[in-house]
């Protein structure tokens, strides 16, 4: 049932909140400072200014800076009239929070500026430079109690010390979980005593923004297991962070769920010393990057290189008369670490030992997967990389249809027989959206009805897409596994490497579902549930709950970590949350990884992926969050504009996916009747979401197709770089990097281009006029349909009639020239209309959508025809229009059919004597 009550909320999230609150007070303030005492505007501004402080306050309490400490202040200054003092305070402030510069230096902000004696102590303060980050405390004391507490800990602080932190006390359960949703800097948790579980600070301006919170139901828990729980719940909203217990119960007392929960556990009496270098080791350890580190101790080692690269130390570059500027354009440290040794405190991709290899598990405990493995080749190779150590000859995988070119290949080389799902068609904005989970279930009952569900081996699908198309993952693993209950998923998430470190996002990748349905089904609590659901159901009924004693999770995840986070380009990453990789799979895993690694390694890559590790651990919350953010922003500007709307519209959640899929009923993120849309619920249940940070931009009221838009407009006039274009749509994303500069750059261009179509348009004559109407009808009524997954030939069908086709005999068949024909691309309807069966040799991919529309032995069919005819694009991969349409000749495919029978029928026999072998011994 879809539901139709979408909360809904003024701002996109708290952080957009809080910054427009301080920008409404700098106003009002200002204003206030230039009033006459006593005037009517006076009052009105006074009154104005308390009531934004006491809105902020509300906010303040979860942040350490600024926080109470400088509303405190405010309040202070404005009710002794000092509104000039008042103006300078806020606008400091603001300026500070806006650029994050408060960061660096903190205190600047909280302090009393009266107790600076000097400029030169002002100053010093004002130039401090140091990684700050918060503390957050659970524990219900007193004002006093606080006090002391940040005194006591300000006083352990060394001027030596790499990082400083502040302190900030949260007195209820409800506060503490709110307190990590909404403040990024905290970086470790101090459960103290047992707090009570209600808040009381909670009101209706930051209500809409609770959700997650609110939604939680542990008022009726005894105070004594919230502590523990709140152990528990981070590890759920921000796992990155270090949790910290303090308590007075002997250990013989402590359950074994409150000691897995924290880092580490004080006990009341011990100095708060411990404590507090055991916070500043946590945070160092985040921050230690083991290989950047020692490829920067390496590079500054004085060497002599009688080994391969000459480019080494920089020397060919350097002295060079003919390519300085090379080595002048890249800087001396580029070189200095560039080398082919795997000793001097460097480690070896291949094998490593040392610092490569505690950065690789500083990664895994990073992205909570057991094993996670650098890549330095991009995805297309680490997608190779797992399909040839998973999958053998002649098993089956059901692949989405529309993956990246690098699966399809992979299937050919590992010999697997692909059963190709296909997406739901967006047909208007010439793209596909996501595989439904019935289809992929019909497809696993097929498979077992014939006998072959034994076969099936691997699920594998896109998650997010191209466009932005975000699985429910946990509902596709659980359902799957009721059904196929060793299933290995490979999850391709080149485009949601950051989806690890969101809020909403982390519940749909892999790595996160793994670990939460490993623990899920080892629970006594879901063998009862499962006991319960088998007996309820009926003779016919079909279980969607995987058996306890049989399920095995086993999930792959490959990366394309350089796309959304910090990286060099073709940076990628393998997770692995697999319970059988010992057991199975780890030495067929190292041998493909041998088989397609370089054994010579870009350093400077593999430093990047290190770096960028530290980066999401330590502020990939805030910044994940930031760039949805930038994302929306965009959308509600560009929604919001006349003169954008006019030729523009962003494609929101219901123009991407069905009602269908939608259980919770959101439509889009934002409207200007209502404002921003929560998504929470959506992103809980949904069967699919839309991730935000993919913005498609529809342009088909302009009469400038996708390629041409792109090229013409935004590349040639403003340098914007796109992610894709479809027939009548451009794709932007936001990431890490965007900033608000950016977002304004492109809405200025966006603005600019819109000018200049009015312009062009009134000039137009009659004449020019129908054409462009002819142009403008095309690009958004006339839209070519899309094609499904045709069948394999019947020389390439694993079984007859049953899903999965011989990809690679088809792939490697058409090696001898002699194999296959050409026919005009004009010409296949006639020709198969009069009876003939044209069957592709090889790949064709059209850019864009940029996927196969045709694979090596698969049918043509006249929608894919159809859809080739009316394509509009300029590069298609595999098709040449000057020779046609390749395929098979018929004379090949009898002869290969013939061949395949015998080998089939060898293979049965083979199969059946290796089974009288086995009865016999």
């Amino acid at each position: 049932m879809i539901k139709t009550n979408i909360k809904t909320a003024p701002y996109y999230n708290i952080g957009q909140l809080r910054v427009d609150y301080w920008n409404k007070l700098k106003i009002v303030t200002a204003e206030l400072a230039r009033c006459k005492k006593g005037s009517a505007n006076e009052k009105k501004y006074i009154s104005d200014a308390k009531s934004i402080l006491k809105d902020l306050k509300s906010v303040a309490v979860y942040f350490a800076t600024p926080g109470m400490v400088r509303i405190q202040k405010l309040e202070k200054a404005l009710l002794k009239n000092e509104h000039t003092s008042l103006a300078n305070l806020v606008s400091e402030t603001t300026k500070q929070l806006v650029g994050d510069s408060y960061k660096r230096n903190p205190d600047f902000l909280n302090y009393d500026e009266h107790s600076i004696e000097s400029v030169e102590e002002h100053e010093q303060l004002n130039t401090i430079r140091k990684n700050h980050f918060e503390v957050l405390f659970v524990d219900n004391m007193s004002v006093e109690e606080e006090d002391e507490l940040k005194n006591s800990f300000r006083n352990l602080h060394a001027p030596k010390d790499k990082f400083t932190y502040g302190i900030i006390v949260q007195r209820s359960f409800q506060d503490a979980m709110i307190a990590l949703l909404f403040n990024h800097n905290i970086q470790a948790v101090v459960v103290r005593y047992a707090p009570p579980y209600h808040s009381k600070l909670i009101t209706p301006l930051i209500k809409p923004y609770i959700q997650q919170v609110t939604k939680l139901d542990y008022s009726t828990k005894p105070e004594t297991d919230l502590g523990p729980l709140i152990g528990t719940l981070i590890k759920q909203f921000r796992p990155e962070l270090d949790a910290y217990y303090v308590t007075d119960t002997a250990l013989g007392y402590l359950k074994d769920s409150t000691i897995k929960s924290f880092r580490r556990i004080f006990y009341q009496t011990e100095d708060i010393q411990e404590l507090h270098l055991t916070i500043m080791r946590g945070i160092a350890e985040r921050y230690n990057t083991p290989f950047f580190s020692a490829l920067v101790e390496y590079s500054q080692k004085p060497t002599g290189v009688f080994h391969a690269m000459p480019i080494s130390r920089g020397n060919s570059v350097f002295k060079s008369r003919w390519i300085n500027d090379f080595g002048d354009f890249y800087g001396r440290n580029m070189f200095l670490a560039e080398t082919s040794a795997t000793t001097g405190g460097l480690d070896s991709l291949l094998q490593p030992t040392g610092p490569l290899k505690k950065a690789q598990e500083l990664a895994r405990d990073a992205y909570g997967s057991k094993h996670t493995y650098f890549v330095t080749n991009g995805t297309s190779t680490a997608n190779k990389i797992v399909m040839q150590a998973l999958v053998q000859p002649g098993d089956v995988v059901l692949i989405d249809r529309d993956c990246h070119k690098s699966h399809h290949y992979g299937l050919v080389l590992s010999g697997a027989f692909p059963v190709y799902l296909d997406s739901y068609p967006i047909e208007e904005y010439s793209m596909y959206g996501a595989v439904p989970l019935q289809q992929i279930k019909s497809k696993l009952l097929q498979l077992k009805a014939a006998g072959r569900l034994n076969k099936a081996k691997m699920l594998l699908l896109t998650n997010c897409t191209f466009d932005g198309l975000v699985y429910n993952v946990e509902r596709v693993m659980e359902e799957v596994l009721a059904i196929k209950p060793d299933m290995i998923f490979l999850w391709d998430e080149a485009w949601f490497a950051f989806a690890s470190f969101g809020t909403n996002y982390k519940q749909r990748t892999a790595m996160f579902t793994a670990n939460k349905l490993y623990d899920k089904y080892k629970s006594s609590d879901y063998k009862k549930q499962y006991s319960t659901y088998i007996g309820s159901l009926g003779a016919n009924d079909i279980s969607i709950l995987p058996d306890p004693d049989k399920v095995r999770i086993r999930a792959f995840a490959t990366q394309s970590t350089h796309k959304t986070l910090s990286s060099f380009r073709q940076g990628s990453m393998i997770h692995i949350w697999d319970e059988d990789f010992r057991r199975k799979s780890e030495e067929t895993f190292l041998e493909a990884y041998m088989t397609h690694t370089s054994t010579s390694p870009n350093y400077q890559m593999l430093a990047s992926l290190d770096v960028g590790r530290r980066q999401v651990q330590l502020e990939g919350f805030e910044l994940v969050e930031k760039s949805i953010e930038m994302a929306m922003v965009l959308r509600a500007k560009i929604n919001d504009n006349p003169q954008l709307s006019k030729y523009f519209d962003i494609l929101t959640v219901r123009n991407f996916i069905p009602d269908t899929y939608r259980q919770s009923g959101l439509k889009e993120y934002y409207s200007k009747e209502e404002g921003w849309n929560r998504m929470e619920e959506a992103w809980e249940n949904d069967e699919f979401v839309l991730d935000p940070t993919k913005i498609t931009l529809y342009v088909g009221k302009t009469g400038v197709d996708g390629d041409t838009f792109k090229n013409k407009y935004l590349m040639d006039k403003f340098n914007i770089q796109i992610n894709k274009t479809s027939r009548n749509t451009v794709l932007f994303m936001t990431n890490i990097g965007t900033t608000r500069g950016s977002i304004t750059y492109l809405t200025n261009a966006l603005l600019r281009i819109a000018d200049e179509l009015d312009e062009e348009f009134k000039a137009l004559n009659s004449k020019e006029q129908e054409i462009l109407q002819k142009r403008i009808h095309s690009l958004t009524k006339e839209v070519p349909p899309l094609p499904d997954f045709s069948y394999f030939h019947h020389s390439f069908q694993a079984v007859p009639g049953v899903p999965g086709g011989n990809i690679r005999a088809a792939y490697f068949l058409a090696y001898e020239e002699e194999n296959y024909e050409y026919v005009p691309l004009n010409n296949c309807l006639s020709v198969m209309e009069k009876g003939k069966t044209l069957v592709a040799s090889t790949f064709v991919i059209p850019y864009p959508p940029g996927f196969p529309v045709l694979v090596p032995g698969q049918v043509v069919s006249e929608e894919i025809i159809n859809f080739l005819t009316a394509l509009d694009v300029s590069e298609i991969h595999g098709y040449r229009a000057e020779l046609g349409l390749r395929v098979f000749r018929e004379s090949v495919l009898d002869r290969h059919k013939t061949t395949t029978s015998m080998g089939a029928m060898g293979m049965q026999k083979s199969n059946k004597k290796s089974k009288k072998i086995k009865e016999n011994v």
